[in-house]
């Protein structure tokens, strides 16, 4: 008996590890999703090389986070809830290192900005836009550690906003494009820069998503935001 506890306290303490390796790898996405934008908006280069190097540290915890759930799952051949939280904590790793990689294209982008004049845009859409998509990425995160599906599906519903606001900004910069061609250059990176925020927010949203397939077991990334809702009220 007292064997079988120290497996089960052991296997329990396998699962929280892991998931604090995971906590700490989003909150290193978030820090390069702030710090490029911050990179852009000060036109610093110093930054942005810092959001480039910490990539290497967020993708050391991907692999690291998917040797130990391999590990995990070929030795304790977890089942029902367990085995729902290895498989969502590889998946929401994964999400993570696409984030870095989205964050590493905007400081990019700032690199080849300082050469360039700034447009009349000020960077105001995209600031907006990046603060909306960290706020998602750090709720999906929160809802994570609580196991809250309701405040998952807010992260859901707040994509469409970001969707919205992606799509009014690209009409925008399309019309200044028109207005002034010779802002072409900068205006086409500031547009780079809205795409990888745009797949920033929709990361999220798969993080979010992975809460409710914790919670209920049941994979909701086709399913209409009306049908979530009555999911997650039935």
């Amino acid at each position: 008996m007292a064997n079988h506890e120290h497996i089960s306290g052991s296997f329990a303490d396998e699962l929280e590890g892991v998931k604090n390796k995971l906590l700490e790898m989003g909150g290193l996405a978030e820090q390069q999703i702030k710090m490029a934008i911050e990179a852009l908006n000060n036109d610093d280069k110093d930054v942005s090389k810092e959001v480039i190097s910490r990539d290497e540290l967020v993708n050391e915890l991907e692999v690291n986070i998917d040797e130990e759930t391999s590990r995990i799952i070929a030795l304790r051949q977890p089942a029902a809830s367990d085995l729902r939280l290895v498989i969502s904590v590889t998946k929401i790793s994964n999400d993570l290192e696409r984030i870095g990689d989205e964050a590493v294209k905007i400081a990019r982008q700032v690199m080849i900005l300082r050469k360039e004049p700034r447009s009349r845009t000020n960077y105001a859409e995209i600031k907006m836009i990046g603060e909306r998509v960290s706020n998602m990425l750090r709720a999906a995160l929160d809802a994570f550690t609580r196991l809250d599906p309701q405040a998952a599906f807010e992260v859901r519903i707040g994509d469409k906003h970001v969707d919205d606001d992606f799509a009014a900004a690209l009409n925008n910069m399309r019309v200044l494009m028109e207005e002034d061609t010779s802002m072409i250059r900068s205006i086409l990176c500031e547009i780079w820069v809205l795409k990888a925020l745009e797949r920033i927010g929709d990361h999220a949203c798969n993080i979010a998503e992975q809460v409710i397939f914790l919670d209920k077991g049941l994979y909701v990334r086709h399913l209409s935001s009306a049908e979530l809702r009555d999911l997650l009220a039935s």
